[in-house]
């Protein structure tokens, strides 16, 4: 298995001399699987234009492209690209889309491609020269996506339907865990509090305890964990709710379950190089936090499995 990030910014593209160096495109992940290196896209950020013109120079001549898109949710910096990812627009393209939603009335279909309408796009949906299947995903233990490639999925806390995945192929481990944000209870805690419910109080707290727990042994012993960690602690009281994690948290989470690699994922649009630099050396140095490599992904970067 092979990783390649494209697209490794959270919330909105960040262009510009200060995100050169991690760059600036929202998510997209590039997998490749096997020997026959089967094509495998995690979200449809900003990022995916740039792998679209990789795959056209690099794989459109070896015949018709063939992919599938995992889609983390349909959150609009995770499928802002799927407009401008050229294979779309290609006679003999296969993909199947893959992803949640979060409106039961929505199929993931109109969701993603109602970006391509003419009042935000000049081509519509319908106009596409690929053939393209949309497949909604819930929460699974086990999905055969063939050729020995196996997926688990797991909902996340987000402030819309989100899914983290888990894909293994010959015993090795490829793991997403964005967007997400640590469980926490949802009662009040403080006895002085006139609402304050002992009992609802602790059971409030044992299930966000038990429910970081799952997510937790959901990523426990991959080889690779790429995970949302878009704030510092310092930074994340603020921004409760907002569906995103600090980076000491994810990188205590991923000791915890026994992570090989943590892939630190979805920077936040205004943390520039220089500042990202400087976090890598408080947080990347081996061993300092765990036994668990940690470092902070960045577009060209490249991992093999």
């Amino acid at each position: 298995m092979k990783v390649r990030f494209w697209g490794v910014r959270g919330s909105i593209p960040s262009p510009g001399p200060e995100t050169q160096k991690y760059g600036g495109n929202t998510a997209c992940i590039e997998m490749r699987v096997g020997s026959d290196d089967r094509l495998i896209i995690i979200d449809a950020g900003s990022g995916i234009r740039s792998l679209g013109n990789y795959i056209m120079v690099n794989d459109l001549p070896k015949g018709p492209i063939k992919a599938d898109i995992f889609l983390s949710h349909t959150h609009w910096d995770h499928i802002m690209g799927y407009p401008f990812f050229t294979p779309i627009y290609i006679p003999g393209t296969t993909l199947r889309v893959y992803g949640p939603v979060s409106f039961e009335e929505d199929p993931l279909e109109e969701v993603v491609g109602g970006q391509m309408k003419y009042r935000y796009f000049p081509i519509n949906l319908g106009e596409l020269a690929s053939e393209i299947e949309y497949i909604r995903l819930k929460e699974a233990p086990s999905i055969d996506l063939g050729n020995g490639l196996l997926l688990s999925t797991k909902l996340l806390n987000h402030p819309i339907t989100a899914l983290g995945y888990r894909f293994t192929h010959n015993s090795k481990v490829v793991c997403t865990c964005y967007d997400t944000e640590p469980f926490r209870n949802l009662f009040i805690t403080d006895p002085a509090n006139p609402d304050y419910d002992e009992a609802m109080a602790i059971e409030g707290e044992e299930v966000a305890v038990e429910q970081n727990l799952t997510v937790e042994n959901f990523f426990a012993g991959a080889d690779l964990l790429i995970h949302d960690a878009q704030y510092l602690a310092a930074e994340f009281g603020a921004r409760i709710n907002w569906g995103h994690t600090s980076i000491e948290y994810a990188i205590a989470a991923a000791n915890r379950a026994g992570v090989k690699k943590l892939a630190l994922f979805h920077h936040d649009p205004d943390r520039s190089d220089a500042t990202l630099d400087k976090l890598s050396s408080l947080y990347c140095e081996p061993g300092k936090f765990g036994d668990t490599e940690v470092f902070f992904a960045r577009e060209g970067m490249e991992i093999l499995l």
